[in-house]
Formats: structure tokens, sequence, C-alpha cells
């Protein structure tokens, strides 16, 4: 299962908020034959998978300005702190670019939700959003990421940047950087000591051996 899989398995396409853990790895190869990197990176998939893969990261869709835009949001909604890196240092505007390709359906609502924030933040600072302070951007932010408190005139900010934020989150935690912030170990030994002694004593079993 890769990251596409795990996001359409877990309703992105519908923008819920989600938050995802990288838990299907790929088993080592055991033979002795070395094998190419490139074969052993796309081990159990379908051939028309690679090539489309490598089709989409051919393409290009958003221009410099866009994925700088995109970039400094993404850094807002998970910013670097003491536990982990930010949104940018796990790669999440490149995931962005790649997966608006994979499902069209968010290209014209990131395009027009990057276009509405420069034309408002031109509107109230005469600079695109990318250029103006770390302070005006977060006033910018907080007119938007909360949909119950924000003004009438501001719904096409909040649906951009409830998009934003789906994205962001769903493609840092799929990464190895968001799996480690969250404390996701997964799977691990345990030794089972028996039926607690409550658990036997509430169903009469206590003298009971098993």
């Amino acid at each position: 299962m890769n990251r596409r899989e795990s996001i359409k398995a877990l309703g992105i396409t519908a923008l819920s908020t989600t938050v995802l853990v990288e838990a299907c790895k790929q088993p080592q190869n055991t033979s002795d034959k070395p094998i190419p990197e490139e074969v052993k990176a796309e081990t159990g998939r379908e051939q028309w998978e690679i090539d489309r893969d490598k089709q989409l990261k051919a393409e290009k869709f958003f221009n410099e300005h866009e994925m700088a835009t995109i970039t400094v949001l993404a850094d807002i909604i998970i910013p670097k702190d003491e536990v982990s890196g930010s949104a940018s240092d796990a790669k999440v505007p490149e995931f962005i670019e790649f997966i608006v390709k994979d499902l069209p359906e968010h290209k014209v609502p990131m395009r027009g939700g990057l276009k509405w924030l420069d034309i408002y933040s031109f509107n109230k600072f005469q600079k695109p959003f990318v250029d103006i302070s770390k302070s005006d951007q977060l006033s910018i932010v907080d007119e938007i990421a909360y949909p119950k408190k924000a003004r009438p005139e501001m719904q096409a900010g909040v649906a951009f940047f409830n998009r934003m934020r789906d994205l962001t989150a769903s493609g840092f935690y799929t990464t190895e950087i968001g799996v480690k912030d969250i404390g996701y170990v997964g799977n691990s030994p345990n030794q089972w000591a028996g039926v607690p002694d409550d658990v036997l004593k509430q169903y009469g079993m206590q003298n009971v051996k098993i």
C-alpha cells in the first residue's frame, strides 16, 4: 500500500480531516541476487501504476510562486518544533504537487484558492502573501482557519484553507517524520500473563485452572 492508496482509502477526496500513518511496508528481499533499486522500490505494484506515477512526476502543475505559497502555508499549519520537523521538512509541498495531479478535482480549488489568497493579501497589505511579514501572514490565516468564526465574505478563503489543511495533514502523517511525531511505533511483541484475577473473579472462575 502506497501513500496515495492510503489517502484514497481514508477519504481524502472527500476532504475529511485525517491522521495517517505509514503502516504498510514492503517485505525485504532475501535473495542473494542483487535487485536494482528501482525494482526494489516498486515491488508489489502493477506496471501501469509505475508508469502512471512516472508520468505524473514528470508533469508540473503549480508554478514557482504557487509552490512558495503552499510551502509557507504548510509550515504555518505544521511548523517545526522540538519533536519533529516542519511540513516542508517532510516534503509536504511536493506531496501536494503530486496529489493534485493524481486527483485532478483538487486542481481548480487549489489554484483558485491560492489566487484568492494573493488578491486578499494585495488588498490588505499591497503585497502577495509570500512577501508579507510572518505576523501579517498569520493574521490572514486567523481569518480563514476557524470556519465558525470567519466572516461570511471570507468563505472562499475558509474553503481553500480547509482543503490546504487536509492535504498538509495527509501528506505529513504519511512520512517517517509524521509517524514519529505522533509516537506511532507499530506492533510490538508482548507476553500474555493470562486472564486478570478481577475478571476471573467476576465470572466465578478464580479457582478454575486454565
